[in-house]
């Protein structure tokens, strides 16, 4: 080979392994979007989640007797993100598809962000599970975000080892708890099948950070994607903690003032107290779940509970709050 072009290969080889995207949430150059930020203009509503398996090369595995991951429920990933482990696990190749009261468009800058637990390790090394972000118009057609891994090939990340965030583009997961990986939709501007101003369903499809042939997932440039693998416990694949709406037009929205959030209280509640539903409407549709997502009672046009009739035991709940096309959802902790 003609030295002149061996040179221009081994820099281009150089520029490529110290490319690098925006640096983590405290680092001047991120993107990361906090929680409490407000661009953040709603949360999501439903949420439907598929699990993956705890380790998608020995599917007889098990952990809690079972071969999928099985950590959270739904219901976690409803309204604002309240903790670390609020959260859904999807395991190796899960997904969970996710909507909101109204519809997501494309406006300047990031139209909404997605909210996983990741933490901090050591300098420039954090335990991060990643994810593919798809968006859809009408359900059946789903497109991807262009995503990019510059992540080592050579040798597969361990299950507890950590990663390098600033070599991770458009990927749900690069960011740490609290902090939300952005997306913008220009990105899918010249995309088939979707109107970028009519975004109704957003997919997050679980990375399995497997490099082995077979098992790999691949970026949109077609390198494979090495994360923490393998994690096979029921926590194990990608922790699905929240998804926030930046630029929305909600169901609705001329009765916005109408419909803000109300007020649950007393909580915590004793097993034998009343909970009151304040600011909420009387036409309105009331279900409380477990943390496991099974709907224990339901009804409509509710002001109150009773929690010994509708609860009848000590734990932590879900009550969601349906009042036209809007939602609103809160965990109440009963005591004895």
């Amino acid at each position: 080979m003609h030295k002149a072009v061996l040179f221009l290969l081994l820099q281009l080889i150089v520029i490529f392994s110290q490319a690098q995207y925006a640096p983590v949430a405290d680092e001047e150059g991120t993107t990361a979007i906090h929680k409490d930020s407000s661009i953040i203009k709603a949360w999501v509503s439903d949420c439907r989640v598929q699990r993956g398996y705890i380790d998608i090369e020995d599917t007889t595995k098990e952990d809690n007797d079972t071969n999928r991951a099985s950590f959270g429920a739904d219901t976690n990933v409803l309204g604002y993100p309240s903790g670390n482990m609020d959260v859904v696990s999807l395991g190796d190749g899960g997904t969970a598809l996710v909507r909101f009261d109204g519809i997501i468009y494309n406006a300047q800058g990031p139209d909404f962000a997605v909210f996983e637990n990741g933490f901090k390790k050591d300098t420039n090394n954090y335990f991060l599970e990643l994810a593919f972000v798809e968006v859809s118009s009408d359900s059946v057609h789903f497109v991807r975000f262009p995503s990019v891994s510059l992540i080592q090939t050579d040798t597969q990340i361990g299950g507890f080892e950590g990663i390098d965030p600033k070599k991770i583009h458009n990927l749900a997961g690069k960011y740490v708890n609290d902090y939300g990986t952005p997306f913008d939709l220009d990105d899918l501007k010249d995309s088939a099948n979707i109107d970028i101003n009519n975004i109704r369903f957003i997919r997050l499809v679980d990375v399995v950070g497997d490099i082995h042939n077979g098992y790999a997932t691949y970026d949109s440039q077609g390198h494979k994607i090495n994360e923490p693998w393998s994690t096979a416990f029921k926590s194990g694949g990608f922790d699905l903690n929240a998804v926030g709406a930046i630029h929305i037009h909600l169901y609705n929205e001329v009765d916005d003032k109408a419909l803000s959030p109300g007020k649950i209280y007393p909580n915590p509640v004793s097993v034998d107290g009343i909970v009151k539903l304040d600011g909420f409407g009387e036409q309105n549709e009331v279900a409380i779940y477990t943390l496991t997502g099974r709907c224990i009672w339901e009804n409509k046009n509710v002001t109150s509970l009773n929690v010994r009739k509708q609860i009848g035991r000590q734990g932590v709940f879900v009550v969601k709050i349906k009042h036209g096309k809007r939602f609103f959802t809160q965990r109440i902790i009963v005591i004895q």
